[in-house]
């Protein structure tokens, strides 16, 4: 029974009657060492698993218990906890959680399947990224839950190793009708982006009922209210304290409680309480105990051989329940009896236990845990130790467990006794950090890196150093661009000592997010200084940011060459965009999109998404460029990739000003406003800023517009390849506020001629005629519109029409108006732009024409919610459950329910009528 906790139960039973329904949920419960988390989930797992079906079926609470009105089956329960002992070990946790479940990873789609058995040392490390191995998490548990609910709890998630955590969370995220519940018990709270659930002190009706039952009449009273005092409402100090008393105490004729420890905390006065019963068992059976605590990894031979002790030693500790012994696994009743029992011997003997468990846990199984024991052993530089917890660290590495292979490299560091080692391996252990997102942590292992410059004499050593600054470099530039500033990401990248095709590749980049001319010219410097030495891509990058003459063909074969480094495919594909070939761009986004997704390289897909967004946009596909950036930033979150979340709002913000969504268009561009001008991310503060005068030039509010543009165009004089995604918006704002921006007409006229593309001389042409005379502009707007439709018309040709049907009604040609406002409406509403169709209507009524007002933008996913339009979409072009589920991050369940709910929506009744509904 649980005592004060009624709230508590009936928030979590009210899950699991959900979970009988077919819903999912999660919650993190915290509170301090004792305040009964893990009493709370064992009340749980029994109400689950119908031992405690009296209570879920009482009046009092009115719930239906796990086998519900609904019929499904009584819930199934996995459980893990979380160990000290093996917060390095990654996705130690998660193998004890998902074990019953592993027969059903035949299931899975492959690359899930396989991140899974990589992660649990079943395969051979894949590469595959971190985020694929959540996903596999949530699709097993939806097939593991089957037609039945399913409770996971996860206790002592302080503990749990990262790559772990990283998953679960991942999983319990994305939750929705598969009938799962996740339930994580932590001491402090964690940002796992779940809801919380507080455990506090048990108020004085608890306490009393709780003494009562667990002390009864043996205390005499002023006793019993002085462990009361000191417990502060903790239920497992109400329960241990009195233990802890000797006779005389528990008569009350001496004090109360032994001396207070140093934090008079109820878990410091229950780990001390433990401590002293501890202290009365046997030699022995302490030493078996101090041996358990050190690995806990639960296999009582392991522990009994390196205690060099039998089973008998370990009766004492039973029968004072201080331990559970189930078969060959050796449980702590509670994690503070494990610290009493670790933390009560002197600093030899826990070496001692930590050596003894080295030389037991042989074979290649064991050999992070035998990595990690030594570590633990070790009191000073040990270059063996190092190289073993190396070895360890690119083990977790290969199995996506970049926290736990930083924190191996870190404590390699600690172990080196040359300070170029130690030096190399604080960066690695950076590095790895800033893979795993835990930006903070990268901070403060460069700082410790950079105290130690030392290294050997010697050539060899000095080209390892010059490797490690490099590295250094990277890593510092990476903190940079997502914390700090894009400018001194390219400073930091300029200053490295190897300027070679990784480093000045990744300053391009880092230069062109700050979107500063200087900053690129000298970029594009280093590289014209060694073009020998540098591959292909990156001399025409050079040549591109040179404002010389390149074909987007000449990036074309570099982008779609698998041999060729990802990120090298990348800059490729992105220069094809800036040089306005952007049917080509988005192939090519496609492409690499589709290979990372084949891949799990869900770090990369957020970048690769974000380019894909920005080809729909220019090619005025408005929906699917939302869709992928709305994909893409959640990546970028789950990720921790701050900047290029920053980006992806921007371009949701320009999406969001087209369709007519103003207040949207407002807070998105406003966030990425913010966060671009703090870290001086200035083409992302130029788009945020092109986004809100989007906004305001459909609204008509051209001055507002124009003073956004003319912000957005900070540098007139730098590269026109910087600048021309504002210009055309600046040379119509400026017109119709009434002035003229002919230099900004001239530079994109410059632009057009390097790019040689239609879609660019189609918009230099445009501006032309907005900044010429009358002749001149009939000629420009003509062009234009040939331009536009040789580049495949869209969006752009229809603000070309809308431009030059004003142009022509201003000057009373009104029969030649209609004609060209007819094309631009027809433009508009095919792409989603209601107020630039609301405009064209305006004009055409104004040449005397009436028309329906009805808008043509209604369309039947108007009906659906966002979640649901993405699972039609992907259905109706003929994508399997399982396969939109890997797209958008679902498990198969919640995708068949997202079309069970839209059916009826659309008036359908199976998949295959989709295609012709959304086409109505």
């Amino acid at each position: 029974m649980l005592y004060g906790r009624a709230a508590e139960e009936g928030q979590l039973r009210s899950l699991l009657r959900r979970a009988a329904e077919g819903a999912s949920g999660a919650l993190v419960v915290h509170g301090e060492a004792g305040i009964g988390k893990t009493a709370l989930l064992d009340h749980l797992a029994a109400e689950a698993t119908g031992a405690a079906a009296a209570a879920g079926n009482s009046a009092a609470d009115g719930a239906s218990g796990a086998a519900g009105a609904s019929g499904r089956a009584t819930a199934r329960v996995l459980r893990t906890t979380g160990i000290e002992a093996e917060t390095e070990l990654p996705f130690a946790a998660l193998h004890q959680l998902l074990r019953p479940a592993l027969d059903r990873l035949g299931l899975l789609p492959e690359p899930q399947a396989d991140a899974l058995r990589a992660a649990f040392g079943l395969a051979a490390p894949t590469g595959q990224d971190r985020f694929l191995t959540g996903l596999g998490v949530l699709t097993l548990l939806s097939e593991y839950a089957g037609e039945s609910p399913l409770l996971c709890l996860v206790d002592d998630a302080q503990w749990v190793d990262r790559a772990s955590l990283d998953a679960l969370a991942f999983a319990a995220r994305r939750l929705d009708s598969e009938g799962v519940v996740m339930v994580f018990a932590v001491r402090e709270p964690v940002p796992l982006g779940l809801p919380e659930l507080r455990l506090d002190a048990l108020d004085r009706e608890a306490v009393a009922a709780l003494l009562a039952e667990h002390v009864g009449a043996d205390l005499p009273p002023h006793v019993r209210e002085r462990v009361a005092a000191e417990a502060r409402g903790n239920p497992l100090a109400l329960i241990e304290l009195p233990r802890a008393l000797s006779e005389e105490q528990r008569a009350g004729l001496l004090g109360p409680l032994p001396a207070a420890p140093a934090d008079p905390t109820p878990a410091s006065r229950v780990t001390a309480a433990f401590g002293d019963r501890l202290g009365r068992l046997p030699e022995p059976t302490r030493a078996a105990l101090l041996v358990a605590a050190a690995d806990d990894m639960g296999d009582l031979g392991v522990v009994l051989t390196a205690a060099g002790v039998s089973a008998a030693a370990l009766e004492p500790a039973e029968t004072a329940g201080l331990i559970h012994l189930d078969g060959a696994v050796l449980t702590f009743r509670h994690p503070l009896v494990r610290a009493a029992a670790y933390r009560g011997a002197t600093l030899a003997r826990r070496i001692g236990a930590h050596l003894a468990l080295a030389e037991v846990l042989v074979g290649a199984e064991h050999a992070d845990r035998r990595a990690w024991h030594r570590a633990a052993a070790s009191t000073g530089p040990d270059e063996a130790v190092a190289r073993e917890l190396d070895a360890a660290a690119e083990r977790a590495g290969g199995r996506q467990g970049t926290a736990s292979a930083s924190a191996a490299h870190e404590r390699a560091s600690q172990l080196s006794p040359d300070p170029a080692d130690r030096r190399r391996r604080l960066v690695a252990a950076a590095q790895a950090a800033a893979d795993a997102g835990q930006f903070r942590r990268v901070a403060a292992l460069l700082r410790r890196g950079g105290e130690d410059s030392g290294a050997p004499a010697g050539n060899a050593a000095a080209g390892n150093a010059a490797a490690a600054n490099a590295e250094l470099a990277r890593v510092r530039a990476a903190l940079e661009l997502n914390e700090g500033s894009a400018v001194r990401a390219v400073e930091v990248l300029l200053a490295a000592g190897d300027a070679g095709p990784t480093i000045l590749t990744e300053a391009f980049h880092a230069a062109q997010s700050a979107g500063d001319p200087d900053l690129v010219e000298r970029v594009r410097a280093r590289v014209a200084a060694a073009p020998a030495d540098h591959p292909a891509t990156l001399i025409a990058l050079a040549a591109v940011y040179g404002g010389e003459p390149v074909a987007a063909e000449r990036f074309e074969a570099a982008a779609r060459d698998p041999g060729t480094l990802f990120s090298e495919r990348f800059l490729a594909a992105h220069a094809v965009h800036a040089l306005a070939d952007h049917g080509r761009a988005r192939e090519l986004a496609e492409l690499l999109l589709a290979h990372c997704r084949s891949h799990g390289l869900l770090g990369w897909q957020a970048t690769c998404l974000h380019l894909l967004a920005e080809a729909h946009l220019a090619l005025g596909e408005l929906r699917p460029a939302a869709r992928a950036a709305e994909e893409g930033l959640t990546i970028a979150g789950y990720a921790g990739l701050d900047h290029r979340a920053c980006y992806l709002r921007a371009t949701l913000a320009v999406c969001a000003a087209v369709e007519g969504d103003e207040p949207r268009c407002r807070e998105l561009a406003g966030a990425a406003l913010d966060h671009a001008r703090d870290h001086e991310l200035g083409t992302a503060a130029a788009q945020a800023r092109y986004a809100l005068a989007l906004a305001h030039l459909g609204a008509g509010d051209a001055a507002a517009a124009l003073a956004h543009l003319d912000a957005a165009d900070r540098h007139p004089g730098g590269p026109p390849v910087l600048n021309a995604p504002v210009l055309p918006e600046l040379v119509e704002a400026a017109a119709r506020a009434g002035t003229v921006r002919p230099g900004a007409a001239e530079r994109l006229g410059r632009w057009a001629d390097q790019c040689g593309s239609p879609a660019a001389h189609a918009l230099a042409a445009r501006c032309r005629a907005l900044t010429t005379d009358d002749e001149g502009a009939e000629e420009s707007f003509h062009a234009a519109a040939a331009h536009g439709e040789r580049a495949g018309g869209g969006l752009e040709l229809a603000r070309t029409r809308l431009l030059h049907g004003e142009w022509l009604r201003r000057r009373r040609r009104r029969s030649d108006a209609r004609r060209v406002l007819r094309e631009a409406l027809e433009g508009f509403e095919k792409a989603g732009a209601r107020p630039w169709a609301e405009r064209a209507r305006a004009e055409l009524r104004g040449t005397g024409e009436v028309i329906d007002d009805t808008s043509a933008t209604g369309v039947p996913l108007g009906r659906l919610t966002p979640q649901e339009r993405e699972v039609v979409r992907l259905a109706a072009a003929g994508r399997s459950n399982r396969e939109i589920a890997a797209q958008l991050f679902l498990s198969p369940r919640t995708v068949g329910h997202h079309l069970y709910r839209a059916f009826p929506k659309l008036g359908v009744a199976s998949r295959d009528q989709l295609a012709a509904a959304l086409a109505d």
